[in-house]
């Protein structure tokens, strides 16, 4: 009998929690939920949708961990008591569909607007960017650093009290920890500055906040841009490399490694691809997740052979959400590329709100 393809079978990580596979869902911003972060069924629908067809790791979209850490319209919310029944209804269902969900703890900081938040965007430092928008944001307090870090601390334990089997926490794309890691926005020459050591905090202290205050077997992760890309800016590798080895000694239990195109190698050192690069930094316990640009399952292999342990499908997942299903049904699985009509999104639990959302991005959306 032939060996189970590796990215299908059973992976286990170092709080215990076992993923029945190694496919993820991203965690995507979709826009379908209500503005006071209530679940809509819509978001219920769609993710659990995909804990359906199969995928082990089911993440929700960024999801608030206070009203002024909102960055998008329609966003999922964790900041509140009052958002639980929703949660653990979501988390319930995936749990049902033998999946295991997690909540992805996000603040915007300057990507979190007024016009959402009410007030004006904090960050890391004061700082120009030349795009349409764009708020200059003011320097945190000390103070409200404190009280973010309690914010994510109580979001990651009502995402455990609503029943979800973890959360990860976002220090990705430019938002608020990647703007304290960047040596672009953050110029501060306090004990949250400075040295990578002081850039690099707030994101650890959230994190050990995060397992301090859940049980053991409750799954913390984090995710990181490891160089600039999009709204991600002032980061170099190496420090991607060595902030993710404190992450490890901080006790997370996977580092999701963004590459939007897992193809590339890296902008410092072209001959070299990222992911070999941070499994080397890593211990053994401590999983890669690898997201970027992955469709069929053989690049997902690939993945897996170059040092990650778990693939997440973004745009894959969207229009084929039984895609594990698929592949453990036919190895030669050709997912769907689209774009596909309106109709056909629909009958995939894509809402018209997340179709609308879908029209900015090329070749998902046929009108």
């Amino acid at each position: 009998m032939a060996e189970p393809r590796e990215l299908l079978t059973p992976l286990t990580l170092r709080c215990g929690a076992t993923l029945p596979n190694r496919v993820a869902l991203a965690p995507l911003t979709n826009q379908q939920s209500h503005d006071d972060g209530v679940l809509s069924d819509d978001e219920r629908a769609w993710l659990v949708r995909r804990a359906a067809g199969g995928f082990g790791l089911v993440e929700t979209c960024a999801s608030h961990v206070s009203p002024t850490a909102k960055g998008f319209d329609g966003q999922l919310g964790i900041y509140d008591d009052r958002l639980l029944p929703g949660l653990s209804r979501l988390a319930g269902e995936i749990a049902e569909e033998g999946a295991l969900g997690i909540v992805q703890l996000y603040h915007g900081g300057v990507r979190s607007p007024s016009r959402l938040t009410g007030a004006r965007p904090l960050s890391a430092s004061e700082f120009d960017e030349d795009r349409p928008g764009f708020e200059r944001p003011r320097a945190a307090t000390d103070a409200e650093l404190r009280a973010i870090l309690d914010d994510f601390a109580a979001a990651a334990r009502r995402a455990e009290q609503a029943g979800f089997a973890g959360v990860e926490i976002h220090g990705a794309h430019g938002y608020l920890f990647s703007q304290f890691l960047s040596r672009a926005m953050n110029t501060r020459d306090d004990a949250w500055g400075g040295d990578l050591e002081g850039r690099a905090r707030l994101l650890r202290e959230a994190t050990r906040a995060a397992r301090q205050v859940t049980r053991s077997g409750f799954i913390v992760g984090v995710r990181l841009s490891p160089e600039d890309f999009g709204y991600a800016r002032g980061l170099d590798l190496d420090d991607s490399l060595q902030v993710a080895a404190w992450l490890a000694e901080d006790g997370v239990d996977f580092v999701h490694v963004s590459l939007w195109d897992v193809r590339k190698p890296t902008q410092k050192y072209p001959a070299e691809h990222p992911l070999p690069l941070f499994r080397e930094r890593l211990p053994a316990e401590v999983k890669i997740v690898a997201a970027g640009k992955v469709w069929t399952a053989d690049e997902a292999d690939l993945v897996l052979q170059a040092g990650a342990d778990v693939v997440a499908l973004g745009r894959a997942a969207i229009l084929n959400p039984d895609w594990p299903k698929e592949v453990a049904a036919d190895p030669r699985f050709e997912p769907v590329r689209g774009p596909l009509t309106p109709a056909e999104l629909r009958a995939r639990a894509i809402s018209d709100t997340f179709v609308d959302y879908l029209r900015r991005f090329r070749d998902m959306v046929a009108d």
